[in-house]
């Protein structure tokens, strides 16, 4: 999952995080104003600055730039796209002499709606996808099993956008909307889900302008979140209890709201032991990242509402309910 989205031209949004600029300079140590002084403040007119003038002198002459310094290229970072960290673009043509077979060139549209602009999100072609592995070094991968990555690949960016409209769902229009959902645990928010659905589709109410979007996303393989860490915790200390399965990849996705307000989400891809038919298992961890305390209220009043509902036999209740329904009619 270390690889993503690939625009063939991409936009030029601003840069998310700007370097700072110094604002504190103070003019040099040798500058007049430092010091008093009773002789005239400016020099003589047309009198040429001396060459043995100091870099403290004021005014300051800088030096010429050295060839250090007007050879120097961009650096790496600054060649990504900042929407997805990956190169601005990445060829959709054969590059390595060492591929023997063609891939295919065809990119494929997701249902993830773009946040910065018209239209969804493009998966890379399994060429591209090939040529942006051995960009990082992956020179080992046989090109005949990127077909089958870029299935996989685009299989669990589908799910995982999936996690998130559901969390959207639920707490897109405010903490109270969503504890009226969460309050009703899992199953009944499934439930109230497909009942929804269900209405917009017979009114027709509902537009792709009330679905969130997707911003900008960037893969973090090397930076483990803190509930994996714990999980990891968990199972030196209980191997019995919790599996020693560390996930294998993590994303951080920014999402916008409605509302327009930025959430970013954090995703952790484990993978799970395999069908019997050979076939790969893979979960996804999708929750809304812990960078203030209404993300925090968010992740608790979903847990602890399929914990109040469990605990509390809504399950029962609910169908005692509906036995005494269908019951009166």
């Amino acid at each position: 999952m270390g690889f993503f989205w690939a625009d063939a031209a991409p936009p030029r949004p601003i840069a998310p995080h700007p370097l700072p600029t110094q604002g504190n300079l103070e003019p040099p140590p040798g500058c007049p104003m430092h010091k008093s002084t009773t002789t005239t403040p400016h020099p003589p007119p047309n009198q040429p600055p001396s060459a043995s003038s100091s870099a403290s002198a004021c005014p300051y002459t800088p030096p010429p730039p050295s060839s250090a310094e007007t050879t120097a290229t961009p650096s790496y970072i600054s060649k990504l796209n900042p929407l997805n960290y990956m190169p601005s673009s990445i060829a959709n043509t054969r590059e390595a002499s060492h591929q023997t077979i063609s891939l295919p060139l065809e990119r494929e549209t997701s249902t993830i709606p773009r946040g910065d602009g018209p239209g969804t999100w493009e998966y890379p072609s399994p060429q591209q996808m090939y040529n942006a592995m051995l960009r990082k070094g992956y020179t080992d991968t046989p090109a005949e099993h990127v077909e089958s990555m870029v299935a996989v690949h685009n299989f669990l960016n589908e799910g995982a956008w999936e996690e998130i409209r559901e969390w959207e769902r639920r707490f897109g229009k405010g903490l109270g909307r969503g504890w009226e959902i969460c309050k009703h645990g899992e199953e009944g928010a499934a439930r109230l889900a497909a009942l929804e659905s269900l209405r917009r589709e017979r009114s027709g109410a509902g537009t792709v302008d009330d679905e969130p979007k997707l911003l900008r996303f960037m893969g973090r393989p090397n930076d483990t979140t803190p509930k994996a860490r714990m999980l990891g915790f968990m199972a030196w200390l209980y191997p019995s209890e919790f599996p020693d399965n560390p996930p294998f990849d993590r994303h951080d996705w920014y999402v916008q709201r409605q509302q327009g307000k930025e959430v970013r989400y954090v995703i952790d891809y484990y993978s799970g032991p395999p069908e019997p038919t050979g076939e790969p298992v893979f979960y996804l961890d999708v929750r809304p990242a812990i960078d203030g305390p209404t993300a925090a209220v968010e992740r608790a009043l979903r847990w602890g509402g399929d914990v109040w509902w469990r605990a509390s036999g809504g399950s029962v209740r609910e169908e005692m309910a509906r036995r005494e329904r269908h019951g009166a009619r």
